[in-house]
């Protein structure tokens, strides 16, 4: 895609929003066409900002309120087959009601955007933050972003819908938003205008795969044993071109925007002359970025890796960057009972993604923050430690629950 940056530049407004709002703000200019929505929190702040938006006369779309969570799914799945941009979304156990939607999305090849406002599945139940809920879409076909703060849940909205439309792609799009800490947090946050984003954002355009009386395809045909290999093979193809394609739109989004860094797939802080490095997702940013600050000042060489795209799995990009280190400390906010060393997902993941890397840092595992609980000061300085003695050679167990009362 060929960028045309607008005549009098980005004009960019700065305002104070949640997370919700922020994600609401991008639907607006990306001229969404059909949004379906349940309400369920922490998601349901973005279904009634965009309703106001649409009240106020500053969005046209067709606004559908479902009487479920699996039919909002179906609405914005169908839609999308016949040619209108959708936005959709959910939370914990109203994701997982979804589930069946959810499955057919990704091999229909249809580019539904959703947001996930994270939060703990039931039993029990708590509205605060886990990665659960999302994750269990991994396997699927979802590409999956998870966000730091209200600027990327307005940046990433933006970034899924162009990353998710592009015909080499074709693949719906989950935005992991936490629940409470993101969801409902505010912050100033960066509204370009829209001709900026319609610079970076082509319309939606499904080709010969619209489906119209004109346009005699098949959708969900029940292939049996004739065609289920082929299908999933061709899946899997298209699944292979998804990180070029996010390297083109980040580096169109940067030069339009300023915005993203250097790196598409995950963010680096302080990690240049860094010993050993924790590395998480979403709002456990902003925690790790002051840990590591406080360290530094006591002279702990220690630094922070970000992760943003979940789904691709960036295992190459992330196996020469961990390569510098000797010791990794991978923060779960999710669980995964009976997986090897009893660890979280995302340990397991860049343990698989690391095996047959050269250069392999020692790499230990914390589990915290489940359930929205916060990780404090105190916990994210049990973690550094636990990794600086992983680095110093000592013994420490593969796999720590952090802040588990006694």
């Amino acid at each position: 895609m060929t960028i045309t940056k607008p005549s009098g530049g980005v004009q960019q407004t700065e305002k104070l929003m949640t997370g919700t709002q922020a994600v609401a703000q991008a639907v607006r200019l990306a001229d969404v066409d059909v949004m379906a929505a349940y309400p369920i929190r922490p998601y349901d702040g973005v279904m009634q900002a965009v309703a106001k938006l649409i009240a106020n006369g500053e969005l046209d779309a067709e606004y559908i309120v479902a009487e479920g969570e699996h039919s909002q799914f179906e609405i914005c799945k169908h839609a999308s087959a016949v040619g209108s941009r959708v936005f959709v979304g959910s939370s914990g156990v109203g994701w997982m009601y979804a589930m069946e939607s959810l499955a057919v999305t990704p091999p229909l090849r249809l580019p539904v955007v959703a947001m996930i406002g994270n939060r703990a599945l039931d039993d029990p139940g708590a509205f605060g933050v886990e990665h659960n809920d999302a994750m269990c879409v991994r396997d699927l076909g979802w590409q999956l972003f998870w966000v730091e703060d209200a600027q990327e849940c307005f940046d990433a909205t933006l970034l899924a819908y162009r990353v998710g439309e592009d015909k080499r792609v074709s693949f719906p799009v989950g935005l992991g938003v936490d629940g409470a800490f993101i969801t409902h947090s505010q912050a100033l946050v960066k509204i370009p205008d829209q001709e900026s984003v319609d610079a970076f954002l082509p319309p939606y355009d499904l080709g010969d795969r619209l489906l119209h009386p004109d346009n005699p395809i098949s959708i969900a045909p029940q292939a049996n044993e004739d065609w289920v290999m082929e299908i999933r093979k061709q899946t899997d193809e298209a699944a292979r071109k998804v990180k070029d394609v996010i390297r083109e739109a980040h580096a169109d989004f940067r030069e339009l925007f300023g915005r993203g860094g250097d790196n598409p797939f995950f963010e680096e802080y302080r990690t240049e002359d860094a010993d050993y490095v924790l590395l998480g997702m979403g709002s456990l940013g902003l925690p790790a970025k002051v840990m590591v600050r406080r360290l530094r000042d006591r002279g702990e060489k220690v630094g922070f890796i970000r992760l943003k795209w979940f789904r691709p799995f960036p295992d190459v990009e992330l196996a020469e960057t961990l390569g510098r280190f000797r010791a990794v400390g991978v923060v779960d906010r999710d669980y995964s009972y009976g997986s090897p060393s009893q660890g979280g997902v995302l340990y397991t993941d860049l343990r698989a993604a690391l095996y047959n890397s050269e250069q392999r840092p020692r790499m230990v595992n914390f589990i915290g923050g489940l359930g929205g609980r916060e990780l404090t000061p105190e916990m994210m300085d049990e973690m550094a430690f636990i990794t600086r003695k992983a680095y110093d050679g000592e013994e420490v167990p593969d796999v720590s629950w952090i802040g588990v009362r006694e």
